[in-house]
């Protein structure tokens, strides 16, 4: 029996028909056929689909995306990167199925309405010569509003113009028909031998539907296949529609500082191919080439490109920020020991990453916080340790001076000698140290090592030139920049708030003032200028709660799930 109201009534018309027709039968083999076919349980299930389709037409569904294709491939991708378990391996067999690829080639179809049936009408060939049969090709592709995926040049030996390269997953990708080399003559019917390459774009872009090209065939190369799984992390913002060295900005692709990119060509010395990695769309775009992008910036800022040479564990660094010198006394004071200087890790233009994910025999990565003086780094610390003690922890620092009357060795200081200290910079010991009134104070890359093999997560705030010393495989640190809101919500955040203004103080004395405030804003964008590269993750304390919470979520996020990190981490 069928339910629906729509089908039943149907059903009932079917057989007032039998009924109808049985009069006129001859045979009672005829009757018995009839019956079959229109009392049939195949047809009253088309009669049931049919009245479903037409219930689902009413409503007017719309599909969440429109390339599930890509989404189950980038998944399949992920899969392949984590550890192997009974229903991974399952899940990828599922996805390599070809009747799955092919429901989600059929939903991306119905989903991009690709699925007109009125077939484009090739335009006649024209009366070639039988010389020019195998130098002169007719190419229709069909094109929607998605541009064509191919850049134009002027090539200088010939005159003619020609194909510069092909996008990877754009339509003239996908169509195999056009190739790298390929010389252009007409478009639609307008001949090319007058027109600029700049002239040639738009007409692409405005041509919808069946796109009509004479080409003279390129010599046919056997490309090397880069479509390989090479991801790096965007150091620097770009945007191509203000890149007057681009050959297409519609050829572009715009990116942010932090965005992972999967580099699927890096043929072009000058402009490689890329997509960002989690989007739908599988169109890949161009972006600067490394050597391109470091050009102009040696170009514009000569001394401030970090070169990739990787600081060793017997460089120190400058005072440790818990410390909490004002500046007032840092200057006349503070005989800051900083070695290493501005060199950097890597070059701030891309990052090769590769998916990570902690094993739980691993430990934690090492958490490390960093910011201008009075910006809050000190109190998300502590808000961290407070809120689970058993899983956070710090850092105990060595210092050179008194022990006092309530403090124990080892709790609030390890307390040694002068002699001891000196003798432990020497050695290398210290992450960072610095000296106050005649006093040593310094943090030791040896607690790290110790508070990680208690199974806790290390929190270190430190100076932002320190880092090198702890970018290691050995560590991994996760590096937070906390940033100051604007100057007007700083000030009224801050407008009650008190520092202390030396390390051996027990209150907080010092109030803000306007100098403050400028120089917190002055120091955190001389940071972000600076050691941008190296963040990871960038809070705005502007609310110290909803600071900590969105920190603490972070923090959870990737002690658990994949994430990305430097390659070179993953080398032995």
């Amino acid at each position: 029996m069928i339910n629906s109201a729509g089908s039943g009534g149907v059903c009932r018309l079917l057989t007032s028909l039998l009924f109808g027709l049985e009069s006129h039968m001859d045979t009672t083999e005829d009757i018995t056929f009839l019956q079959d076919m229109l009392m049939g349980n195949t047809l009253h299930l088309l009669i049931k689909v049919y009245d479903r389709l037409q219930k689902y037409r009413a409503l007017c569904p719309a599909p969440l995306l429109d390339r599930v294709q890509g989404l189950a491939q980038d998944l399949a991708e992920e899969l392949h990167a984590v550890v192997a378990f009974s229903e991974t391996t399952e899940l990828l067999y599922l996805l390599s199925k070809p009747h799955l690829q092919g429901l989600l080639s059929v939903h991306d179809t119905v989903a991009q309405k690709d699925y007109d049936p009125r077939l484009p009408i090739l335009p006649p060939l024209p009366d070639y010569k039988e010389d020019m049969e195998d130098s002169v090709q007719i190419i229709c592709l069909v094109k929607k509003q998605d541009p064509l995926g191919a850049t134009i040049k002027r090539d200088e030996s010939t005159g003619g113009l020609v194909v510069a390269r092909i996008m990877r997953g754009g339509a003239a990708d996908l169509s195999g028909l056009i190739h790298k080399g390929d010389e252009l003559k007409e478009v639609n019917g307008v001949p090319m031998e007058d027109k600029n390459p700049e002239e040639i774009v738009p007409i692409l872009a405005q041509s919808e539907g069946a796109v009509t090209f004479k080409i003279i065939p390129g010599t046919k190369e056997e490309l090397e296949n880069k479509d390989a799984k090479t991801f790096v992390r965007a150091l620097f913002n770009y945007d191509p529609k203000a890149d007057p060295a681009i050959p297409c900005k519609d050829a572009g692709l715009e990116f942010r500082r932090g965005d992972v990119l999967q580099i699927v060509s890096q043929e072009d010395d000058t402009w490689w191919q890329a997509r960002r990695h989690g989007d739908a769309n599988l169109r890949a775009g161009l972006i600067p080439s490394r050597q391109l992008q470091e050009r102009r910036v040696a170009l514009q800022r000569p001394k401030a490109l970090f070169h990739p040479n990787r600081v060793s564990h017997r460089s120190t660094s400058g005072l440790r920020r818990s410390f909490r010198f004002s500046r007032k006394d840092s200057k006349s004071q503070g005989k800051q020991k900083m070695g290493g200087g501005h060199r950097g890790i890597y070059t701030s233009i891309y990052q090769e990453v590769l998916p990570y994910t902690r094993k739980p025999d691993e430990p934690y990565r090492l958490v490390l916080l960093t910011g201008p003086s009075g910006v809050g780094v000190t109190e998300l610390k502590r808000k961290l340790l407070l809120s689970d003690p058993e899983h956070f922890s710090v850092t105990v620092p060595y210092t050179t001076r008194e022990r006092k009357k309530q403090e124990r060795d080892g709790v609030e200081y390890h307390f040694v000698s002068k002699h001891t200290f000196e003798k432990d910079i020497l050695n290398h010991k210290f992450l960072e140290y610095g000296e106050h009134k005649g006093n040593y104070y310094g943090t030791s890359v040896d607690s790290v090592r110790k508070v990680l093999a208690e199974s806790k997560v290390c929190l270190l705030d430190v100076e932002p030139h320190a880092i090198s010393v702890l970018y290691t495989t050995e560590f991994k640190p996760y590096v937070v920049f906390v940033k100051p809101p604007s100057i007007e919500h700083l000030r009224l955040s801050r407008r009650k708030a008190k520092v202390l203004s030396c390390p051996d103080e027990q209150t907080l004395t010092k109030t803000f003032t306007e100098e403050d405030f400028d120089h917190i804003i002055a120091i955190a964008q001389d940071m972000e200028n600076k050691y941008g590269h190296l963040f990871e993750k960038v809070i705005i304390n502007d609310d110290l709660a909803i600071a900590f919470t969105e920190l603490r979520d972070e923090l959870k996020k990737i002690e658990r799930e994949s994430h990305w990190i430097p390659s070179t981490w993953t080398h032995v």
